[in-house]
C-alpha cells in the first residue's frame, strides 16, 4: 500500500512545486496586462479590467531596454566563446596529454569551484582597473575567460572518445587543433550545448560583478537596467510597469527555453547533467 502511495505522493509534490515556481510569474502576467488605475490590490492573482498592453509601452518607452539586452548578448556570448575555447584546450590537456603533475594540477584548477565568487570581488576588480578594462564589457567578461565547471565537464566528455580515433587523425597529418576541433568536439556535442546552456543562464543573470564594474548607463546589462528601472518606478508605486520591466528581461530566456527545451533536456541527459 505504501509503495502504491509513494508515486502518487511524488506527484503531488512535483506538481506543489511547480505550482508555487510558477505563481511569481502568473503574477508578473496579470499585473503586466492589468490596466493602470484598475481595482484590486497590487499582489492580487486576478485580473482587474480588460487586458492592457499600456504597462508594457511605458515601460518600453522608460528605459532603453534594447540597448540593456545588446549588450547582454555581447556580454554573454563573448564570456561563451572565450570559455569554449579555454576549456576544449584545458581539458584535452589534462584528459590525452602526459605530464608531470597533471592530476595534482587539475585538482587545483577545481579549486575555483570551492571558492564563493564573493570573495573573489575585490582581488577581480584591482585586476580589471590594473588592464584599463574598468568600466568596460571586457571587464565584465575577464574573471570568466577560464571555467573550472566547464573544464572538469569537457575533461570527462573527453576521455570518453577512443584514442583510435585521435591516432587515426594523427597518421592523416591533423595538427593538434584540428584534431581537437574535429574529432573531440563534435562528438562531445551534448556536453558543450549542456555548458552553453548552463553558462548563458548563469551570466544573463548576473548582477553584483556588473554592478561592481560597470558604471556608464549605456553600458549596462539587463539585470542593471532593470535594477535602475526599478528604483526610479518603485517612487510612484507603479507595480504593473515593474512587473512589465521584469518581463521584456525575462522574456528572451523564456521563450528560449519554450522552443528548445527538448534538446536542452536531451543535451542535459547525454552528457549526465542534472
Amino acid at each position: 500500500m505504501t509503495r502504491e502511495r509513494l508515486p502518487a505522493l511524488g506527484r503531488a509534490a512535483t506538481g506543489l512545486l511547480a505550482l508555487v515556481w510558477v505563481i511569481p510569474f502568473l503574477w508578473m502576467g496579470v499585473a503586466t496586462l492589468r490596466p493602470p488605475g484598475a481595482a484590486g490590490a497590487a499582489a492580487s492573482l486576478v485580473p482587474g479590467g480588460a487586458p492592457s498592453l499600456a504597462n508594457l509601452a511605458e515601460a518600453w518607452a522608460s528605459a532603453p531596454f534594447p540597448l540593456y539586452a545588446l549588450n547582454t548578448l555581447l556580454m554573454c556570448a563573448g564570456i561563451l566563446a572565450l570559455q569554449l575555447v579555454t576549456a576544449s584546450l584545458a581539458a584535452y590537456a589534462f584528459a590525452r596529454l602526459d605530464f608531470p603533475g597533471r592530476t595534482a594540477l587539475f585538482y587545483a584548477f577545481l579549486v575555483q569551484l570551492m571558492l564563493v565568487p564573493v570573495v573573489l570581488i575585490v582581488p577581480n576588480l584591482k585586476t580589471v582597473a590594473m588592464l584599463g578594462l574598468y568600466d568596460t564589457l571586457l571587464g565584465v567578461m575577464a574573471p570568466y575567460c577560464a571555467t573550472a565547471f566547464g573544464t572538469f565537464l569537457l575533461r570527462q566528455s573527453f576521455r570518453e572518445v577512443p584514442r583510435e580515433l585521435e591516432d587515426a587523425a594523427r597518421i592523416d597529418g591533423a595538427g593538434l587543433l584540428q584534431r581537437i576541433r574535429h574529432v573531440y568536439l563534435p562528438l562531445t556535442k551534448p556536453t558543450l550545448i549542456a555548458f552553453s546552456i548552463v553558462s548563458v543562464t548563469t551570466h544573463w543573470n548576473e548582477f553584483v560583478w556588473p554592478l561592481m564594474v560597470v558604471t556608464s548607463p549605456d553600458r549596462r546589462p539587463l539585470t542593471l537596467g532593470l535594477a535602475t528601472f526599478t528604483l526610479s518606478a518603485e517612487g510612484t508605486q507603479a507595480w504593473g510597469v515593474i512587473a512589465a520591466g521584469t518581463l521584456l528581461v525575462s522574456t528572451p530566456l523564456l521563450v528560449a527555453f519554450l522552443l528548445f527545451q527538448r534538446r536542452f533536456v536531451n543535451s542535459f541527459l547525454a552528457s549526465g547533467l542534472k
